[in-house]
């Protein structure tokens, strides 16, 4: 029985970049004797088992032989006569097929070494096309990797155009799309996954709603990149400078969905597209179960992102209604995650991308004053009930009103 130290733990070891996971596989042992050295098996496929100390994950070498459709379409096989070749040329990349001894010695049989210094994703063998996962891992990898340069291998991508024109990638549940969409959003660079999606034909399949938007044009004067699809991507790109957070990166990568549903004749205009693009919002969350913090902020940011940028043509009372329909006085943090959006909206434009953005604490300031309003006052007063109700609205409307000619002389001296 012998331990190697897998997958991404080494490459990230080569690249001098932290890793989270250390994954093992272990070479000439059986179920039984890992349960007799204290192992606790979680793998219900296949055998996977924690570390009696670290918990650490340890798989059996194993085989894979397609036999169904989709990501679990396999006849695995594991037993004490599988070598460590046999178990990593099952893998994906050549640069997550690299092992290493308890000695530090590594083991390369398809060169994920060399590609690791080249920069390049590259699939270990043709076993690759089997599982249509691995289509949209790649493209999460590009993602992750694209700072440092990374490129995917014009093979590899051939091959993940052919897994996308086979109908594997239907067979794939939503959630397993989902998680890996979810993660590739949390990534450095989260724009080259849905751009590897696209140029690998997956995008069609996996996202039909933001396929849809490339080939549709906008106004030039204000979107010199032309193409809406390509302006989407670069929306996401502008908000993955401004947050962390993959909910909002989300919404920014949704907000112009329904541009797709412009009739041609009204080309480059797009008359009404935050409406038309709260269909396709819900069509796409619904097909791949994707929880409502995305699905919330991603409609609210569409429909509404329009509106945010015309914020300082907007009378006291609009912005009232602006923050009663998105429900900022008790959501605030879910309006500002919107603002974000929508900042990165500004943006996601060529030759836009430094631009200035103060609609978004203008309208910060004016809920601040909207919030100020002390409702205990209004009780005192002796309001109730309904007519509460208009008082509140009343004051609040009152409070923006007060606010907006401060806030606003304030932004002329900005930019003067």
């Amino acid at each position: 029985m012998k331990t190697y130290l897998v997958g991404g733990a080494v490459r990230d070891q080569l690249l001098n970049i932290p890793s989270k996971d250390k994954d093992w596989v272990v070479v000439g042992s059986t179920p039984q004797q890992m349960l007799d050295l204290g192992y606790k098996q979680v793998g219900a496929d296949f055998p996977v088992f924690l570390h009696p100390k670290n918990q650490q994950e340890y798989a059996l070498a194993r085989t894979e032989r397609k036999q169904g459709h989709g990501y679990q379409g396999f006849d695995v096989q594991f037993s004490s006569d599988v070598t460590l070749e046999e178990d990593l040329i099952r893998r994906d990349l050549t640069i997550n097929a690299m092992a290493q001894d308890d000695n530090g010695t590594l083991f390369d049989p398809f060169n994920g070494q060399l590609d690791l210094s080249n920069k390049v994703l590259r699939h270990v063998s043709p076993a690759f096309s089997e599982d249509p996962l691995r289509v949209l891992r790649v493209a999460r990898f590009a993602a992750r990797f694209h700072h440092l340069g990374f490129t995917i291998a014009d093979e590899t991508l051939k091959l993940m155009q052919h897994i996308s024109q086979s109908g594997e990638l239907s067979h794939l549940t939503a959630e397993r799309v989902w998680v890996e969409t979810e993660r590739a959003l949390q990534e450095k660079s989260p724009w080259v996954y849905f751009d590897v999606l696209k140029k690998c034909e997956a995008l069609a399949v996996c996202f039909p709603e933001l396929n849809a938007l490339f080939g549709v044009p906008q106004p030039k004067q204000h979107h010199p990149e032309i193409d809406t699809g390509l302006h989407s991507l670069m929306v996401l790109e502008q908000a993955t400078l401004l947050t962390p957070n993959p909910v909002v990166r989300f919404a920014a990568l949704m907000h112009d969905l329904g541009k797709a549903l412009t009739p041609q004749d009204n080309w480059p205009k797009h008359i009404k597209h935050e409406v038309l693009g709260l269909k396709p919002i819900e069509e796409m969350c619904d097909r791949l179960r994707i929880p409502n913090l995305f699905r919330e902020l991603s409609l609210k940011t569409c429909e509404y992102h329009t509106q945010v940028h015309k914020a300082f043509e907007l009378k006291a009372s609009t912005v009232w209604k602006l923050f009663r329909k998105c429900d900022a006085l008790r959501k605030p943090e879910r309006f500002h995650d919107m603002l974000v959006a929508c900042m990165a909206d500004s943006r996601g434009r060529t030759g836009f991308e430094n631009i200035d953005y103060p609609q978004t604490d203008y309208l910060k300031a004016l809920l601040a004053a909207a919030m100020a309003v002390q409702v205990k006052d209004l009780v005192a007063q002796g309001f109730q009930g309904a007519a509460l109700g208009q008082e509140i609205e009343k004051a609040r409307i009152q409070a923006i009103s007060h606010a907006l000619p401060q806030l606003k002389s304030q932004h002329m001296a900005n930019h003067e």
